[in-house]
């Protein structure tokens, strides 16, 4: 691998909570061997705020976090991606921009903890953030150098098919 850190695009319909929630994640544990960013095709405009609560409580840093649209990484300029997974079932369903370098990608859906209300959403919250960890653990495990583009489709779509999965 290149001392260039691996670019990968999470992506959500609104880019307020899970996407927001994977790309800290990521930006965390990948050692500077990975980029996490995010996006979505109709983003919020602004994190959930239990989305940011959730990770400080984890001790996870918020700064530059912000909802915004995947049309920013179609245009000229924008990062090179090398991985694209989307996280939740809408935005698996819909027509992407087409990306430059085609990307590998999978889908790893689970349920909206933004589409919880009261009580619930911060367990919600907290279930998300574990399920896209363990996505991210296993992701971080790949031999990555060593796997064809066969071979790390299959993972990457194993993953996603992990506890708590949501289908298209």
């Amino acid at each position: 691998m290149s001392d260039a850190p691996r670019s990968v695009l999470f992506l959500c319909t609104g880019n307020s909570a899970r996407s927001i929630l994977a790309e800290a994640l990521l930006n965390h544990k990948g050692g500077g061997r990975f980029r996490g960013l995010s996006a979505g095709s109709e983003p919020k405009g602004t994190p959930h705020p239990m989305a940011l609560e959730t990770l400080e409580r984890h001790g996870l840093p918020t700064g530059g976090l912000r909802s915004k649209s995947w049309d920013e990484f179609a245009e000229p300029g924008a990062p090179q991606l090398d991985y694209i997974f989307t996280v939740c079932d809408n935005a698996a369903g819909e027509a992407c921009p087409v990306w430059p370098g085609h990307p590998a990608s999978a889908h790893w859906g689970i349920a909206d903890p933004a589409a919880v209300e009261g009580d619930g959403q911060r367990a919600a919250f907290e279930e998300a953030l574990r399920l896209l960890e363990m996505r991210i653990d296993a992701f971080l495990a790949l031999p990555h150098d060593n796997l064809d583009r066969d071979a790390l489709t299959e993972q990457l779509a194993a993953i996603g098919k992990s506890e708590g999965a949501t289908h298209v």
